[in-house]
């Protein structure tokens, strides 16, 4: 099935994530996510996340409040946070002063960086945002080292849950508001932007209200069964982590 987008999608994005920044001042609500969405997010992220080597330099592509930003500098990484929403990053730098951190306003799809100066970059929450995820990975590959790693993720198209949401925006005769993705879509992204060694990790995250039942679907016999039957995992998997290194 397939939804057009707004002509005027990325701009609504960006003036809500202004709003968000505006109006809220939990790391999770400038961020667009409810507070169990964005626990549920990083503590995944953690559980795959194999570290980096100290000094490293790290680009944090939608950085919002500097939730990750933070999370990486603490591992004595250097980090840049880059948002588009001043506000969100005005927040964001003063809710720390590590040194490690620097922080620039500018768009995922022009990023003012040196080609080939970085050696890793998490971009989480954006491409949902974009208009064309293909545009934005080789905006962030053109910034990476050979074999730089990319950590990104994805609104799952499949998710039944996701299908039955845009269906009914699309009965009331409101536009999409969120960009969801099809996996071999944004495979094919990933190889033409030159990533390979790309790696999915399945995301099923519980609305707010059974926020208490989300460990049911984190155990380690619900992941390995999410492994052994990606089909399932397909189609109850509100997210998809993804993981991939710039070629040679």
């Amino acid at each position: 099935m397939k939804h057009e987008l707004p002509p005027d999608f990325e701009k609504r994005w960006r003036r809500r994530f202004e709003e968000f920044a505006g109006l809220r001042d939990d790391d999770a609500g400038i961020a667009g996510w409810s507070p169990s969405g964005l626990e549920t997010r990083m503590r995944n992220f953690m559980r795959q996340w194999p570290g980096a080597p100290k000094g490293a330099l790290w680009l944090d592509i939608g950085c919002g409040a500097g939730t990750y930003t933070r999370m990486l500098a603490s591992e004595g990484l250097h980090v840049i946070g880059i948002d588009y929403s001043l506000p969100s990053l005005v927040k964001a730098c003063k809710r720390t002063d590590d040194p490690a951190i620097d922080w620039f306003a500018a768009d995922v799809n022009r990023l003012p960086v040196k080609a080939a100066a970085v050696d890793g970059v998490l971009c989480f929450g954006v491409l949902q945002a974009v208009a064309d995820s293909g545009t934005a990975l080789q905006s962030i590959a053109r910034t990476l080292k050979p074999k730089g790693s990319l950590w990104v993720d994805i609104l799952n198209a499949e998710c039944v849950a996701n299908v039955l949401e845009q269906r009914r925006l699309e009965r009331a005769g409101k536009p999409i508001h969120l960009r969801y993705e099809h996996r071999e879509n944004v495979l094919e992204a990933l190889r033409r932007a030159g990533f390979s060694e790309v790696t999915l990790f399945w995301l099923p995250i519980l609305p707010s209200r059974l926020a208490r039942w989300q460990w049911l679907v984190e155990t380690s016999l619900a992941r390995s069964m999410w492994r052994m039957l990606p089909w399932v995992a397909s189609r109850l998997s509100h997210s998809i982590l993804v993981h991939a290194r710039l070629a040679a």
